[in-house]
């Protein structure tokens, strides 16, 4: 039989599968658990879930899934811009900012060229520049002693743009550490680099975040052209398992970014969904609250445990549990927990958390302290 690696393309076959949280329905087939008593707190979904205006509209919508979706997005993309202050021919839809990122590798990185990231930034710009064979440079993420220990340090990022550099992505809040880089920051950064490379500020998290030098980049798109913001309607809008997300940019940019986009990459009911959540305020404003009050929760936990953590701005909170952290993470599956590692973000010794209920947090922290003893 043919070996299929000899077919492929080299950089895929440098590539390493990204791996999402583990699903409860696995965890039950695995260890025989009752899959309603089981706590998933790995992949930083809304314990909310999505608005009910989003699922009024998705009831709305299912008639018509037999047709295909509008492939350009038109009503979604004229309530964003009306919402974020842009045009609609900035905005470019995703299957989740995920599919944006992708589409932004696809259009500026490839052999020849290359991408800057931080240390323990998000997996997925490591994985989308080397799938198009480009080459990565990651800079030292801050050792805490001028900035947040395992933020962003843009200014190691700078030294490390070089004259093929044409991407640079920063994620503002980082997954899976929870830091932010502040507004000056980030205008210092924008300005020092060369125009020829790209800014991708990935804020997916940005509707968490409550601080007053926190930076909303989209108020820089004017200014600086090469800028992209990304965002996403995963997280705090609840709708995860529907796959939308969305990219803001210079009109010519997005123009691009349309040449590769795949037909109808968002569905009918994705689009229905996104639409009515944007009406749902109520909704968000009650995730922010929770989210915040979960944030403590856990901060007073890990205080009164001992255990180091990073403080997070995010909808998650990652913690080192002072030892290598893969045997707890197993320790707590059996107790019908679901964390996540982080060992391939350079941090072996922590779980990222996402913030549940009061409920699903109280059952982590339980779990956890049986699991450390």
């Amino acid at each position: 039989m043919i070996d299929f690696h000899m077919l492929a393309v080299q950089p895929v076959l440098g590539l390493t599968p990204y791996q999402p949280g583990k699903p409860i329905e696995e965890l039950a087939r695995e260890l025989g658990l009752e899959p309603a008593k089981i706590v998933k707190l790995a992949s930083n979904e809304n314990p909310l879930g999505p608005p009910p205006k989003a699922l009024e509209a998705i009831r709305r919508a299912l008639p018509e899934t037999a047709r295909y979706p509008d492939g350009s997005g038109f009503s979604l993309k004229h309530k964003l811009a009306r919402k974020l202050g842009v045009q609609p021919q900035q905005i470019t839809l995703g299957n989740g900012s995920n599919d944006v990122l992708d589409l932004i590798a696809r259009v500026f990185l490839g052999p020849g060229r290359g991408a800057v990231f931080s240390e323990h930034a998000f997996a997925v710009y490591p994985i989308a520049t080397q799938a198009v064979g480009a080459g990565a440079r990651v800079a030292p993420a801050h050792d805490g002693s001028r900035g947040p220990r395992y933020g962003h340090d843009l200014g190691a990022m700078l030294d490390q743009v070089s004259g093929d550099t044409t991407v640079a992505f920063i994620a503002n809040p980082n997954n899976p550490t929870g830091t932010y880089v502040t507004r000056k920051q980030l205008e210092d950064f924008l300005t020092a680099l060369p125009e020829r490379v790209i800014a991708v500020v990935d804020e997916a998290y940005s509707e968490y975040v409550e601080r007053d030098d926190y930076p909303d980049a989209l108020a820089w798109l004017d200014r600086f052209p090469n800028l992209i913001v990304t965002r996403t309607f995963s997280k705090a809008y609840g709708l995860a398992g529907l796959r939308v997300g969305y990219a803001v940019s210079h009109p010519q940019v997005a123009e691009l970014l349309n040449r590769v986009r795949q037909p109808f990459n968002v569905n009918h009911l994705a689009l229905a969904a996104a639409e009515a959540a944007l009406d749902d305020e109520a909704h968000l404003r009650k995730t922010c609250r929770t989210n915040r009050e979960g944030l403590m929760q856990l901060e007073a936990a890990f205080q009164r445990l001992g255990l180091d953590y990073i403080p997070s701005i995010g909808n998650f909170i990652t913690v080192d549990v002072g030892r290598e952290a893969v045997p707890v993470f197993d320790a707590l599956l059996r107790q019908g927990v679901i964390v996540r590692p982080v060992a391939n973000y350079g941090l072996p010794n922590h779980l990222r958390v996402s913030v549940g209920t009061a409920a699903e947090n109280d059952a982590f922290i339980t779990a956890l302290e049986r699991v450390l003893g």
